[in-house]
């Protein structure tokens, strides 16, 4: 048997405090989120869907703070910040936490298990996400504001992805 790809940085810790950009795509990349109309993103009830998902992962773990995000067609592009010590949350989360943070694989599976899940409930009984995701640390301010532009403009640039 062939040895697959590793899909996360060997000996890095992913449940650490850190900005992680992180993508996941539709199974066979079959475009069910919505369209792309001049430019724009236009979701449809599954891309509306993904999108509550997404705002739903960021209501439901308080060390979370979410940043650039958009649905494509048959993809998704964020950016989750695991941080400990978010202000103004009137209480000490290192202290509260350390045991109980997910790790970002657990995040991502949180927001698919409960985005498919939906999706099935409204009628897409066929939908999928392919296996795992993409990430990547962010390491600075100019890679998280590159990677931030590269999010926001991406349905401006659906005509020149490889897959469209």
């Amino acid at each position: 048997m062939r040895e697959r790809k590793r899909n996360r940085l060997l000996g890095y810790d992913y449940y650490q405090d850190n900005l992680y950009f992180v993508t996941s795509c539709v199974q066979d990349r079959i475009c069910c989120f919505g369209e792309i109309q001049d430019g724009k993103m236009t979701l449809n009830q599954y891309g509306q869907i993904a999108q509550k998902q997404w705002e739903w992962l960021g209501n439901q773990y308080s060390y979370l703070i979410l940043h650039a995000f958009v649905v494509m067609p048959d993809h998704i592009h964020g950016i989750i910040e695991i941080n400990r010590d978010i202000a103004g949350s009137g209480r000490d989360l290192t202290l509260q936490y350390p045991s109980k943070i997910k790790s970002l694989s657990e995040l991502m599976g949180a927001y698919k298990t409960t985005t498919s899940k939906q999706i099935h409930l409204n009628g897409l009984k066929s939908f999928a996400w392919q296996r795992s995701f993409h990430d990547h640390i962010i390491r600075n301010e100019q890679a998280f504001e590159k990677i931030s532009n590269y999010i926001e403009n991406n349905p401006l640039k659906w005509k020149d992805d490889t897959f469209y």
